[in-house]
C-alpha cells in the first residue's frame, strides 16, 4: 500500500553535526505528525524518504548508542 504525504508546509533543518552548514548532510522535517521526512540536503527537489515517527526514533536511539 502507498500512501501520500503532503509535505508543501514541511519545515526542513539540517543536522547540529553539519559541517558549518556545508551540503553534505541530511535534512529533516519536524513539523509532520507521525511521520518524518528526510532528504539530500544537496538535491533538495530530489527524492525523500518518509519514516514513521516511531522507526525513526528507534533509528535514532541504535544511532546514539554506538
Amino acid at each position: 500500500m502507498t500512501s501520500t504525504v503532503d509535505l508543501s508546509t514541511a519545515v526542513w533543518r539540517k543536522s547540529s553535526y553539519s559541517e558549518g552548514g556545508a551540503n553534505d548532510c541530511v535534512e529533516v522535517a519536524d513539523n509532520c505528525p507521525g511521520t518524518v521526512p528526510v532528504r539530500d540536503s544537496k538535491q533538495p527537489q530530489g527524492p525523500i524518504l518518509v519514516f514513521g515517527a516511531t522507526s525513526w526514533t528507534s533509528f535514532l536511539a541504535d544511532v546514539r548508542s554506538r
